[in-house]
């Protein structure tokens, strides 16, 4: 800000008319509102950056996870068959365990579709608005203007 007892600043606002000043504020807020949007696009090409980075690293987690499983699968039979039950009857085991856990997600997935229904708030907001515009009879002066031509 300037100083109110600054007489040069003062002389040289009360030099300048008021389009110099108007045209002065609109350039300076012009400017104010692209140095906003340069920094809004900064700010987001950051997030967009941190979310691709997010992104990858839950996809390299999920790869892992499910290279990890065979191992794991293996490691769980052989630890059964380590307790004295035959190798056949640990990879039985250890499958019907991945069944039991497929029927549950499965079970699971289709309670939840069941619950899931149809918009009708939208549906009903659709039938009111199509009611309307059938409803709607066209401009007098735009059925002259037709017979006219």
């Amino acid at each position: 800000m300037s100083d109110p007892g600054n007489s040069t600043a003062n002389a040289v606002g009360a030099d300048r008319s008021l389009g110099q000043l108007v045209a002065s504020a609109t350039a300076e807020m012009s400017a104010l509102v692209h140095d906003e949007i340069a920094l809004a696009k900064a700010e987001l090409r950051q997030d967009v950056r941190r979310g691709a980075m997010g992104g990858a690293a839950i996809s390299v987690a999920g790869v892992f996870a499910l290279f990890s499983l065979p191992v794991l699968s293996f490691a769980a039979a052989y630890g059964i068959h380590n307790l004295g039950l035959g190798l056949a009857w640990s990879f039985l085991i250890v499958g019907g365990a991945f069944l039991v856990l497929a029927a549950l997600a499965a079970l699971l997935a289709v309670t939840k579709f069941k619950k899931v229904k149809p918009p009708e708030k939208s549906i009903a907001s659709a039938k009111q608005t199509a009611a309307v515009l059938q409803s709607v009879k066209p401009h007098p002066r735009a059925a002259q203007n037709k017979v006219s031509v």
